[in-house]
This record gives C-alpha cells, structure tokens and sequence, in this order.
C-alpha cells in the first residue's frame, strides 16, 4: 500500500476542505467493494497486467474524475476501509460475505454499493444470506474471464438483490460499468 493520497479520494477531499473524513464519507455517491483475493493477481489484463493493478489504475482515473464520490473498500480475507483511494493487498481468499456484512451499515443511506470481482467467494450460500438482508440492491461488475461459474454467482448476486451487473471490456477494466452505476 501507498502512503500517497490520491487525489480525489475521501482523505484527499476531507484534506482539501478541512474536513473530517466522516464529513467527506457522507459525500460520497458509491462503495466500491473491491475483491483484492488471490485470483486478482491473474494476469489477463490488457498489456500483461493483473485484473489487481488494472482495477488499481481505473480507480485512481475515476477518483480523479468523481471527486470524493468514491469510497473504497478492498476486501479478501479481511475487509479494509481505503480512504486515501489506493487498494490494499489483501491476497488471500475471497470472503464477500465479511465484505458485504461491512457495508450492511450504510444499506439504508441511499449510497450506491458496487461490487468488483471475478466472483468465486470462499462460501456462496453465506454470501447470498448476506446480500439477501440488503434493502439496497447490489450492483456488480465482473473482472473474470467470460463465462463460466464467477460469472454465474455474481448474476445470482445481483438478481437477489434488484442490482445491475457489467462486464468489464477486459479483466480490471472498471470505468464504464462504474461511470454507468455513478450516472444512475
């Protein structure tokens, strides 16, 4: 993890109008709960990279273009709060469930919850009985490789809870689907 603020996250917000980052938190349009899991480092990303790093890098863009819209969340075994706008490794396994349980919290806020991953959770049942308590649905965007069962789970993810799901163009490529979900 970089100390660096990226510039248009929450710090960076909280930082620019001498706020507190809750004050910023309460700004802000979405939760990315990105899957930081081991499987992210998978290289079939465009230019050889990683679905970890090519997500890294469309989040840094889109922080930079929705000023303190964002808040990050990086999730694999534990489940961290990012507000200086850089992914975390985590590496490890995939507990969305421990993920989603987190943001429960702000399911009745009228905040976006976007979802990022290749969809391959440590316990699907779980993670369903989950998301199944959300009043707010749950959009989702798959970074795998087309097809398949990461697919399949995360569109019965978002069919339980009324979300959206996008396929990024290629694995780690968020800014369409994201820029769709933040346009409403």
């Amino acid at each position: 993890m970089s100390n660096a603020i990226i510039p248009g996250s929450l710090s960076h917000i909280a930082k620019r109008k001498n706020q507190s980052l809750a004050e910023s938190f309460l700004s802000a349009d979405v939760i990315v709960l990105l899957d930081d899991s081991g499987s992210m480092s998978t290289n079939d990303a465009p230019n050889g990279m990683s679905r970890r790093e090519a997500a890294k890098r469309e989040l840094v863009r889109l922080q930079k273009q929705h000023p303190g819209k964002i808040a990050l969340i990086c999730f694999a075994d534990e489940v961290v709060f990012c507000p200086h706008g850089d992914t975390v490794p985590c590496g490890g396994g995939t507990d969305m469930a421990k993920a989603l349980g987190f943001v429960k919290v702000a399911d009745d806020c009228g905040i976006k919850i976007i979802l990022i991953s290749d969809g391959a959770p440590n316990d699907e049942q779980e993670t369903l009985q989950v998301a199944a308590t959300f009043t707010s649905r749950i959009d989702c965007i798959f970074v795998g490789r087309e097809g398949g069962s990461g697919q399949e789970f995360l569109d019965r993810l978002m069919k339980l809870t009324g979300g959206k799901r996008y396929k990024a163009d290629a694995p780690g490529m968020l800014g369409v689907g994201v820029e769709l979900l933040l346009k409403g």
